[in-house]
C-alpha cells in the first residue's frame, strides 16, 4: 500500500535512529510531508539530515520532553497532522527476575509517552479537521510470549489506547490505528536474539528457528520499508474510514 495524501502533511515520528522508525520517516519524505524525527540518540540526527527530515532529540519517558517535541513539530512547520509512535525498547527476563526500574522504564516509553505524545497533538489536529495516530504495537499486542512482561503489558495497552483514540477522534477527523507486526528486521530484533538465547539456553540460530518463526507460515524476517508501507496508507487521505484498527503484520503468525 502507498497511498498518498493529497496535501503534504506533517508528521511526528518517534524512534527513528533505524529499523521501521527510520523507514516511515523516508516513506513520508518521499510522499512530500515535512517530518520532524524524534530519537533518543543524538546520532538520529544525521539519519534524519539525510531523508530531509527535521530531528529532536528526547527522552521520551520524560513526559515533558513528549510535550517539547510536540511544540517544536508546531514551531517549525506550524501544525501537526500525523503522529507515529514507534519508539520501543526491550529486555527479556523471567517475571521473577524483572527489575522494576526496567517495567518502569519501558511502560513509559511505550505506553504513557504515546498517550502524552496523543494528547499534546489533538487540539492541532482538531483545529484543522484532520489527524492520523498510527501507533506500531507488535504481535505481541495480541499475543503472549514468556520473557516479556513489561513489553507485552505496554503493547496490549496500546491498543487500547488505540481504540479510545479512534472513538473520541472519529467525529474530529482524527483516526486512530495500531500496527502488529511480527518480528521485523531490525536493531532492536537483532539485540533479542541473544538475549532470548541466554534466557531459553539454545544457540542464536535455534532462537530464530524455533521461537520467532515457529509460528509463522512466511519464514523469512520482515523488512521495516513493508511496516513503513502501510503506515503510508494509514496515515493518508485514503485511508479516512479506517480507525480504531489492528493491522496484523505477522507473517501469517496468529492465522492458526
Amino acid at each position: 500500500m502507498t497511498a498518498q495524501s493529497s496535501t503534504p502533511r506533517v508528521a511526528l515520528v518517534t524512534g527513528t535512529r533505524s529499523g521501521i522508525g527510520e523507514a516511515v520517516v523516508r516513506h513520508f519524505r518521499e510522499q512530500g510531508h515535512q517530518v520532524l524525527a524524534v530519537d533518543f540518540n543524538p546520532e538520529g540526527e544525521a539519519i534524519a539530515e539525510r531523508a530531509g527530515a527535521a530531528f529532536f532529540q528526547a527522552d521520551l519517558t520524560d513526559g515533558e520532553a513528549c510535550k517539547a517535541a510536540v511544540a517544536d513539530a508546531l514551531s517549525r512547520f506550524g501544525r501537526l497532522d500525523i503522529l507515529v509512535n514507534n519508539a520501543g525498547i526491550q529486555h527479556v527476563s523471567s517475571i521473577e527476575e524483572f527489575p522494576e526500574a526496567q517495567w518502569r522504564r519501558i511502560i513509559d516509553l511505550m505506553l504513557t509517552a504515546p498517550f502524552l505524545l496523543t494528547q499534546a497533538a489533538w487540539p492541532s489536529m482538531r483545529e484543522n479537521g484532520w489527524g492520523r495516530i498510527v501507533n506500531v504495537a507488535s504481535i505481541h499486542a495480541q499475543v503472549a510470549s514468556p520473557g516479556k512482561a513489561a513489553y507485552i503489558s505496554a503493547k496490549h495497552g496500546l491498543i487500547g489506547l488505540t481504540k479510545t483514540a479512534a472513538l473520541e477522534g472519529g467525529s474530529q477527523g482524527i483516526t486512530a490505528n495500531a500496527l502488529c507486526p511480527a518480528y521485523v528486521k531490525t536493531p532492536l530484533v537483532e539485540n533479542q536474539i541473544a538475549d532470548q538465547a541466554k534466557l531459553n539456553r539454545m544457540d542464536e540460530q535455534e532462537v530464530v528457528e524455533q521461537i520467532m518463526l515457529k509460528n509463522a507460515a512466511v519464514k523469512r524476517l520482515i523488512d521495516p520499508g513493508e511496516v513503513a508501507s502501510l503506515v503510508g496508507y494509514l496515515a493518508s487521505d485514503a485511508a479516512g474510514a479506517v480507525t480504531g484498527a489492528s493491522w496484523n503484520i505477522d507473517l501469517g503468525w496468529t492465522a492458526q
